[in-house]
């Protein structure tokens, strides 16, 4: 039997097991945000009133996630603009990852509240998931494993780049 090594799935996996030590104060996207450590936090692209970032635990590579920049748990607690920005960055997204990756398609949406899937309950943000025809195969279904097919340094120099040229 052959072994994939994932350890980003670990360390996420780990996050569910212990109690947080402290509350701190803000959503993980706002600190994020307010870090400043775009690289570190593979964030690609900073707009007025909402970003891009790629999701640290994605279910494919190059899976993105564009987020307002003002924590709100519904659409409803967004302005138009943000809303707006948000629109666009999804069609931003999905731009540079054709162009980088040659995806076949993509999933897009919002998981909105816990029972739904969201991770980050307090802080929307929509999910941009590329897709090429045969990505599902026997490995999530019989094993629970999904396997991420370049390691995520690597793409976010190439959508940096590109992200920057289309903007």
């Amino acid at each position: 039997m052959e072994k994939l090594w994932s350890p980003w799935r670990s360390q996420y996996i780990d996050t569910f097991k212990e109690e947080p030590k402290e509350t701190l104060p803000g959503s993980l996207f706002t600190r994020i945000l307010n870090e400043n450590d775009d690289k570190k936090n593979y964030l690609l692209y900073r707009g007025k009133h909402a970003f891009i970032i790629m999701n640290l635990y994605p279910y494919n590579s190059g899976h993105l996630m564009i987020v307002p920049n003002k924590e709100a748990k519904e659409l409803s607690e967004l302005d138009e603009e943000t809303r707006l920005e948000m629109f666009s960055l999804l069609d931003l997204g999905t731009k540079a990852l054709t162009e980088v990756m040659k995806p076949h398609g993509f999933n897009i949406g919002a998981n909105l509240g816990r029972v739904a899937g969201a991770g980050i309950e307090d802080h929307i943000h929509f999910h941009i998931v590329p897709r090429w025809n045969g990505d599902t195969n026997f490995m999530p279904v019989l094993n629970d494993v999904k396997v991420i097919s370049e390691e995520m340094g690597k793409t976010y120099e190439k959508l940096k780049v590109v992200i920057k040229a289309l903007v």
